[in-house]
């Protein structure tokens, strides 16, 4: 309801944009959309959206060394967050085409699948899977993550961080930059788009007093790893397995490799951005948690 509630049709027109709309409940190609677009002369795309509709877009925009423009119209819009735009009022994101400076960031690869934010895997991706995902219920999932560890829930994955073995995980999160910092009433934010790493924390709990201790000790606990790499790879015994890329549920063969490519998307933002901040509290691993499930932590700020 964001598109209309905050006129971005007619605001976009008025700044001699095309605007192209997807009609909820039909199944729109949003990367054939911008194929076609790139095809008909267009020097910058946009879109407003999630963002895995992001991600789409920006693979296509990148492969063409076009500008690409974010509008935060989406449910959670962690890289509109990053980006320090303005995620209570969408429209703020179209002063890009007026009074607009552009950044280079980096852009991941899962698969051949661009991601703007974050891979999960192992209990993360498998909640994304269930039907109630996106029901309010299913952010109690997220308190009783290490109950779900302890009870052995998910199958465990070996991955390989660049040379550096991570084994026997039950959940990773890949993310595009590292979440080495978190709000506390928000799920955190990556203190930059541009280091040409991957963010990469896994859990791995052998038995209940190892959930006890992850609970109470956060990113303390030995249960927790946490590192940076430029390239991962994910292992499990399975020919296939659940994997939620940007909060998007697929299913892909393994082994399922990330890596980044550096300052390959030109992003056109506003001069000012209201969300940018220079300063974030020490990391809470329960929210950066909450990426892999793309919800807000409990109590956190809409």
């Amino acid at each position: 309801g964001k598109v209309a509630r905050f006129g971005l049709v007619a605001r976009a027109e008025a700044l001699g944009a095309r605007v192209i709309l997807l009609r909820p409940g039909i199944h729109s190609d949003v990367e054939e959309l911008a194929r076609k677009a790139v095809a008909e002369g267009a020097d910058l795309l946009g879109v407003a959206g999630g963002d895995g509709t992001q991600a789409l877009v920006a693979a296509v925009a990148a492969e063409h060394d076009l500008p690409f423009l974010v509008i935060s119209a989406g449910t959670r819009n962690h890289l509109a967050m990053d980006l320090g735009l303005d995620r209570t009022d969408p429209s703020r994101c179209l002063d890009a085409l007026t009074d607009g400076v552009e950044l280079r960031v980096d852009l991941g690869d899962v698969a051949g699948r661009a991601f703007v934010n974050t891979v999960s895997f192992g209990v993360y991706a498998a909640i994304v899977q269930r039907p109630e995902y996106r029901d309010a219920k299913a952010g109690t999932a997220l308190d009783a993550l290490p109950d779900l560890l302890a009870g052995g829930a998910g199958e465990r994955l070996d991955a390989l961080a660049d040379d550096r073995p991570v084994d026997g995980q039950q959940a990773l999160l890949v993310s595009n930059n590292p979440y080495s910092s978190a709000d506390p009433l928000d799920v955190g934010r990556r203190p930059r788009l541009d280091g040409g790493e991957l963010g990469v924390l896994g859990i791995r709990v052998d038995g209940a007093a190892q959930a006890a201790d992850l609970a109470v000790r956060g990113a303390m606990s030995p249960a927790l790893t946490m590192l940076t790499s430029r390239r991962v790879e994910v292992r499990a015994g399975a020919a296939s397995i659940p994997v939620a890329v940007d909060g998007e549920a697929l299913t892909l063969p393994t082994p399922v490799v990330c890596t980044l490519r550096p300052g390959a998307l030109r992003v056109l933002v506003p001069r000012d951005r209201p969300g940018a901040v220079d300063q974030v509290p020490e990391l809470d691993w329960r929210r950066i948690a909450t990426l892999a499930l793309d919800r807000p932590a409990s109590g956190a700020r809409r």
